[in-house]
């Protein structure tokens, strides 16, 4: 391993599940006006404590490297779904560049799903020790 990928595995991680973690966190302060703005979308209410603990959950998994491919894996999965119920409608340039940034982001996590989660991660720290 290069001196670039020990240094820029950790911090790719961190940069990359940065906005996951913030977001969930925003939710729980934001409770309201996001369960509204889910409902207005069409999704219910009720399934945001889910998306709370899945924001903030995979997104320190993938922080701390920990069962990184699987949490790559779903987070992947979540903003292709995001995209499309959140950001479809591409007529308009602000849901255009959303939506691109979130196939751009569930992109960066398919790498992660490819290569691991690389230098001070738990999974690195774990098949060492197998």
């Amino acid at each position: 391993m290069t001196k670039y990928q020990i240094f820029a595995a950790p911090v790719g991680r961190l940069f990359i599940s940065l906005i996951f973690l913030l977001s969930g966190i925003s939710k729980i302060s934001g409770y309201e006006g996001t369960q509204g703005y889910m409902e207005a979308m069409g999704v219910s209410g009720e399934l945001l404590p889910v998306t709370i603990l899945f924001e903030i959950g995979f997104s320190l998994a993938i922080i701390i490297g920990w069962n990184t491919r699987l949490a790559a894996l779903a987070l992947a999965g979540f903003n292709l779904i995001t995209a499309v119920i959140f950001h479809s409608n591409l007529g308009e340039q602000i849901q255009f560049i959303m939506f691109m940034k979130n196939i751009a982001i569930a992109g960066g996590f398919l790498f992660l799903v490819a290569h691991g989660a690389g230098a001070y991660s738990l999974d690195n720290r774990l098949q060492s020790k197998a």
